[in-house]
């Protein structure tokens, strides 16, 4: 509280007053018997009021903190489909692909590039899609991101992926904040990690006026609001008003657009050959002129024969080749005749599948069939981990081999759509040619099923401490596929059986056989695991992701009492399994 003296008190304490106000500093007059000292002070506390007061200004603006935007549900639409400006120093749009654990196609397109083999030129705009979110942090604050996995390798940290390889689009104390139970200075080479990029979705009176994306952009040095505004078409106003007037480099902006501009992609230029003409001066010499001139008839003949017998040959080849490429046809479509009862389905489901997934042929890894059988033995029983999945190694790296044993369309859709670190990786796929049968390559889980840990191994009971996260990391995936994918994903066979542990007890969920991609569609073929599928599902059939919560409800009481989900009688089991736990277990840390 500030005291001062003024003979004109009513109209200057006025302005003091609302100068004070939003810095919330209150003032009282106080009399005084110096003119001199009077005015002093005046001026003093004037200044004082009037910094007090554009610093109050100053932080209404927009400016993000290093942790992220905050958001809330109740004012935007979260969740949104938006984009990102991206410069890569990398040169080929498959690198940049995964950085963001997408295929090129979904780059290319909105990027404007026609052939997304074609190099990159450093420094070249892209736009990436993503998929924008409002998470919570704790119970009172929520940031807004898009969440990215990324595999760790050598040399990187979490400072040097968010600048480097992100381009400022997150910081490392984002970052840190995102993933709580990572030590920053302790991060395994292969460990995975979420990158929350920085994001927004528009609010109601932003799509009102025809925002449709608020593209993430961020900031540079010689930027200016005017020059920004000009390259996404549409105006500074619009984007001050969201990020404020002065934006910091290196801070992320957003851009609101109706559509996304056209970049102007750069062109490779072709090879030019440069071509030396040599001219014939005249010449006195008569014979001279004449030899040249004999002479290069001769050549020129000579060139034209050679010509003729080397087209003549390749027309020949060319011929020979079409008519092997007809019979090689002709015995594979006999082949699959006797094999199919004459109906070409083996064919066709092999023509269907690719071009199903030929969106992500650059994302997963086509094996062969011959690396398939080497890695399993032939698919021996000594090789087989449970039901149609096989332990396999190829190339150094041990694999999880599964043959589907029926149609693989729908769950290669779901599978090159997802990408969560609580959620089982896809590596690749293969068809086999003789009879286009689909088997998917995953990662390799090295400990188990949830329900082995539970239910079958008597050596070693799970702590508490290890239930929670387990509990945790199946939310985690759960919430991803039910929020962050659209259309949304059901997967309708969440069970202990399918929640599988690596080798940091961490929990991932495995099997999309049975997963649905939209929800609240009826089925009369009801499916799943008796004691998992909810009261709902089993009276209407409708498909929604109530299914998938009500199973992991299911799943917390195993983690919770150590019983199986069923025995004979329809029931819970007797026998407390939990309480083999030590003592010293049952405090939650």
């Amino acid at each position: 509280m500030f005291y001062f003296s003024i003979k004109s008190e009513t109209k200057i304490h006025k302005i003091l007053q609302q100068l004070a106000a939003p810095a919330h500093i209150s003032m009282k007059l106080k009399p005084s018997s110096s003119s001199t000292n009077n005015f002093i002070t005046t001026i003093t506390i004037f200044s004082v009021c009037f910094f007090c007061h554009v610093r109050h200004l100053h932080s209404q603006s927009q400016e993000p903190s290093t942790v992220g935007y905050s958001c809330d549900h109740s004012t935007l639409l979260y969740p949104c489909q938006t984009y990102v400006f991206y410069k890569p120093t990398l040169t080929d749009l498959a690198s940049v692909a995964d950085i963001f654990s997408m295929s090129r196609l979904m780059i290319s397109r909105p990027s404007n590039i026609s052939d997304p083999s074609s190099p990159l030129v450093p420094g070249q705009s892209l736009f990436i899609p993503i998929t924008c979110s409002c998470n919570p942090v704790n119970a009172s604050y929520s940031i807004s991101y898009a969440p990215i996995n990324y595999t760790f390798n050598a040399q990187d940290s979490m400072y040097i992926v968010s600048t480097n390889k992100f381009h400022y689009l997150t910081t490392f104390q984002s970052v840190q904040l995102v993933n709580p139970l990572v030590v920053p200075t302790n991060i395994d080479v292969g460990a995975q990690l979420i990158f929350p990029i920085f994001c927004k979705c528009p609010n109601k009176t932003l799509v009102g006026n025809q925002t449709n994306f608020l593209v993430s952009y961020v900031f540079q040095t010689n930027d200016t609001l005017d020059a920004v505004a000009s390259s996404f078409g549409t105006s500074a106003a619009s984007i001050a008003l969201l990020n404020g007037n002065n934006p910091r480099p290196l801070d992320t902006i957003f851009v609101p657009v109706s559509k996304l501009p056209n970049i102007s992609q750069p062109l490779v230029s072709p090879n030019v050959t440069n071509t030396n003409t040599t001219a014939t001066g005249g010449d006195d010499n008569q014979g001279l002129v004449t030899g040249l001139t004999v002479g290069l008839s001769v050549c020129g003949l000579l060139l034209v024969l050679a010509i003729g017998i080397l087209g003549c040959r390749e027309a020949g080849a060319h011929k020979r080749r079409k008519k092997n490429e007809e019979v090689d046809k002709m015995k594979q479509e006999d082949w699959l005749l006797r094999h199919k009862g004459g109906s070409g389905l083996a064919k066709d489901m092999e023509v269907s599948l690719m071009a199903d997934v030929s969106d992500c042929l650059d994302k997963y890894r086509v094996f062969k069939m011959d690396e398939l059988r080497i890695a399993t033995n032939g698919f021996d029983e000594n090789n087989l981990v449970q039901g149609s999945v096989y332990k396999g190694c190829i190339d150094g790296e041990i694999y999880a081999v599964k043959k589907m044993k029926w149609n693989a369309y729908d769950e290669l859709k779901i599978l090159q759509k997802v990408n969560h670190g609580n959620l089982v990786r896809l590596e690749g796929f293969c068809i086999d040619p003789e009879d286009s049968t689909c088997y998917l390559i995953y990662e390799y889980i090295e400990n188990e099923s949830l329900y082995w840990w539970l239910h079958n191994n008597v050596k070693e009971k799970l702590s508490w401490k290890t239930r929670l996260r387990i509990a945790l990391d199946v939310a985690n995936g759960l919430q991803y596929i039910h929020e962050h994918t659209r259309p949304r994903v059901v997967h309708k066979d969440i069970k202990s059986s399918n929640i599988l542990l690596d080798g940091s007890m961490r929990a991932k969920i495995a099997n999309f056989g049975l997963a649905k991609s939209g929800c609240n569609a009826i089925t009369r073929h009801i499916v799943g695991t008796q004691g998992y599928i909810s009261p709902e599902y089993l009276s209407d059939g409708v498909i929604t992701t109530k299914m998938d919560v009500f199973a992991f409800g299911v799943i917390l009481l195993e983690l919770i009492s150590g019983k199986e989900a069923l025995c004979n009688m329809g029931f819970l089991r007797s026998e407390p399994s939990f309480l083999h736990l030590n003592i010293q277990e049952t405090t939650m840390s």
